[in-house]
């Protein structure tokens, strides 16, 4: 039977720290046969990796789509450039922007095309929320075939991060007007409580009651 899928705005608890980070891991673990060393350690350390984690999970600015208790896939929104990243980019940061971070996808749902869903949805949200022209990533620098992942589904190379050391400075961008609904969704959208966003580059999104699903994992 395939799972109903359901996405729902995430809140700082363990069990949500847990799901982000244990998609992490799956990913890094996969990676290593890929032919690139993205996520291959945490950068810059475990520490720091986990607190930025955490706190996307604080100020409201990560999702994550649920089969049942099992985390299905995450990514993290931001509706402003964070400028140690784009500052050298060729994009005009003026434009209302949607920017995507942290998008993952669990191995069990591989070839279901929810990564792609996900990134389409949160261009589509960017543009409903705050009128987002583009969506926006920033890419691990060496790992080509992710480049060649987004370029295939629209986005354009629009520079590169100036910061040499930052792991993640392969910058594209893609125009949300060229984002169509699908007519069948993977996934539906919980609502959840508003949220207040204390970083810069988040902008909350407003939304009206709790999720029914409270998913069951520990960090343990």
């Amino acid at each position: 039977m395939t799972p109903t899928l359901v996405i729902a705005q995430a809140k700082g608890t363990r069990e949500n720290l847990s799901a982000v980070l244990g998609l992490i891991e799956e990913a890094r673990y996969w990676l290593r046969d890929k032919g690139t060393d993205q996520w291959a350690a945490p950068w810059p350390d475990n520490e720091q990796r986990d607190s930025r984690v955490l706190r996307g999970l604080e100020v409201g600015a990560t999702w994550i789509v649920w089969a049942g208790d099992e985390a299905a896939a995450t990514v993290t929104i931001a509706s402003r450039a964070n400028p140690a990243v784009w500052s050298g980019s060729d994009c005009n940061l003026a434009d209302p922007a949607v920017y995507a971070h942290r998008l993952i996808v669990s191995r069990h749902f591989a070839g279901w095309g929810l990564g792609a869903e996900l990134s389409d949805w949160t261009g589509l949200r960017g543009r409903r929320d705050y009128g987002a022209r583009w969506i926006r990533v920033d890419v691990w620098t060496s790992n080509c075939a992710l480049h060649g992942y987004y370029m295939k589904r629209g986005f354009e190379p629009c520079g590169i991060c100036p910061d040499p050391c930052y792991p993640s400075g392969a910058l594209l961008q893609k125009p949300v007007s060229e984002i169509a609904a699908p007519a069948s969704p993977l996934f539906t959208e919980l609502e959840a409580e508003p949220y207040v966003s204390a970083e810069p580059w988040y902008k909350p999104t407003i939304r009206r009651t709790m999720p029914r699903l409270v998913p069951k994992l520990s960090l343990s």
